[in-house]
């Protein structure tokens, strides 16, 4: 109880670091750190645990985490995260990435470290553009977006429909968690970091490969209010994107 008789309703993670964003106004990725944060903390396993930053707007994730967190080239986590829960087992490894990062040049990297069946967390955050390059189409671009490189909007009949990565991993012998989770309501929030727990605890009881996907927004390269990223998240991407639970292999 704080003096006065007021209540404390808030407290920062222990995983989280006590630091300024230099995320846009908005962006999702702020939430999603949190939610890590909070999962760690819960289950108890902030020493051991070490993620992977990718190159992307989360670049700089290690400034906000209160573990150890490493770097990976552009697409690499999945092959950095590889090594380490292979060389340590005894650690909790996670890889943190977007959709440019996870779908486009890293899509060997995780569909073969998914089938190989890797003990590892993917934390995937697909918000369908390149945010750090300047808001080019990504693989999950929707039909229709524009974007820096597709100023007309997405042309199916140039470039393919958006990929599903977590429809294209859960057919795989490989992989034992694949649920996708939303940051456009308080209560599909709350859904999403049940889903993250999940794929946490799956590894500290060591099962293989998990991944979570989380929509999140981009109100810069969406040319957007945060508050109608969060609309059209709900509007225009989940109904190419179900939400839910994919895979669970208990």
């Amino acid at each position: 109880m704080k003096s006065g008789g007021e209540k404390f309703i808030y407290r920062r993670p222990e995983s989280l670091q006590d630091v300024p964003t230099h995320y846009c106004p908005g962006c999702g990725h702020g939430t999603v750190h949190r939610i890590i944060a909070e999962v760690i903390d819960e289950l108890g396993i902030r020493e051991r645990t070490v993620g992977i930053a990718p190159v992307g707007c989360a670049v700089l994730a290690y400034d906000y985490f209160n573990f150890d967190v490493t770097e990976a080239a552009h697409g690499r986590p999945p092959a950095v995260a590889t090594g380490l829960k292979r060389v340590r087992p005894d650690l909790i490894v996670f890889t943190y990435q977007g959709d440019g990062d996870l779908a486009a040049i890293g899509t060997a990297e995780i569909i073969h470290a998914a089938n190989r069946g890797e003990k590892i967390t993917v934390i995937f955050v697909n918000n369908g553009i390149y945010g750090m390059t300047g808001g080019q189409m990504a693989p999950t671009t929707l039909v229709g977006q524009a974007t820096a490189t597709s100023p007309r909007g997405r042309d199916c009949e140039e470039t393919g429909p958006p990929i599903k990565v977590c429809e294209m991993l859960a057919p795989l012998d490989g992989t034992d968690y694949i649920a996708r989770g939303a940051l456009d309501t308080p209560a599909h929030t709350r859904v999403l970091k049940g889903y993250i727990k999940k794929a946490f605890l799956n590894q500290v009881e060591g099962r293989r490969f998990s991944l979570v996907e989380a929509l999140s927004p981009c109100p810069t390269y969406w040319r957007l209010t945060p508050q109608d990223s969060l609309a059209r998240i709900g509007a225009e991407i989940i109904p190419h994107f179900p939400l839910g639970v994919i895979k669970d292999e208990e």
